[in-house]
């Protein structure tokens, strides 16, 4: 299948999705981060089942917004990323059904701490500096919130770039980073949420950043928790 074609992508302009080439819709882009993700996370299992895929796509924790994808979705989606060459199917001799990886790495030239950075956006929505460090403990441990930094400022200069900061809320101190895969359109939403969120006063956009964190605070123990659950269940 032809490649399609693939032209700069620049936050700040009116350029439409399908000028930009980056268009996944929500399926495809919760598809490709899970299969990033989970590259890092459960390398003995990986490449993914179509099942697997389903249930990182669907976990409740770690994840915004938490999403229902069934499995004629996720198919759909893999095909989708597959004919953009951003997955391909893995033939295992001994494997009983079809395998999928991501191809970010080899498309877009990302060593593992931007892949984790990029994953971590397009699972849970535009982030802080400081929060993608510590939501991308598991994928990547950096060092400190420079080295983040760092690696948000090389995504925003690739070609196409793959993530671009947004407008600061008001009552925010911190920016909050989003990827641009799902077009100038999904940017424009995540910045207009950001926005509605903060309601109009510092005291209050202060009062909802510290809610979120609380509330993903808990979603990370919960998942690492399950994670645990997990892993113990192998020696029961």
């Amino acid at each position: 299948m032809q490649e399609p074609a693939i032209a700069p992508v620049a936050a700040n302009t009116d350029s439409s999705a399908a000028e930009a080439g980056f268009d996944l819709d929500a399926a495809e882009v919760r598809v490709l981060g899970i299969l990033i993700e989970k590259a890092f996370i459960t390398p003995d299992a990986y490449p993914l089942s179509v099942n697997a895929i389903v249930t990182g796509c669907n976990q409740l924790t770690a994840r915004e917004p938490v999403m229902h994808l069934s499995e004629a979705e996720v198919q759909a989606a893999i095909d989708s990323l597959i004919g953009r060459r951003l997955a391909a199917k893995r033939d295992q001799p001994s494997a009983r059904v079809a395998k999928y990886e991501h191809l970010v790495r080899l498309r877009h030239s990302l060593p593992p701490p931007e892949q984790a950075v990029l994953a971590t956006l397009m699972l849970r929505g535009a982030q802080t500096a400081g929060e993608l460090r510590q939501r991308c403990e598991r994928l990547h441990r950096f060092d400190d919130i420079a080295a983040v930094d760092a690696v948000l400022e090389h995504l925003a200069e690739k070609y196409p770039p793959l993530a671009t900061p947004l407008p600061r809320a008001p009552g925010t101190k911190e920016t909050r980073h989003a990827h641009l895969l799902g077009g100038q359109a999904a940017v424009e939403e995540m910045a207009e949420s950001q926005q509605a969120g903060s309601g109009g006063a510092g005291g209050r956009g202060r009062i909802a950043e510290l809610e979120d964190e609380i509330r993903r605070l808990r979603e990370d123990f919960d998942a690492l928790r399950g994670e645990f659950d997990t892993f113990r269940q192998q020696f029961d």
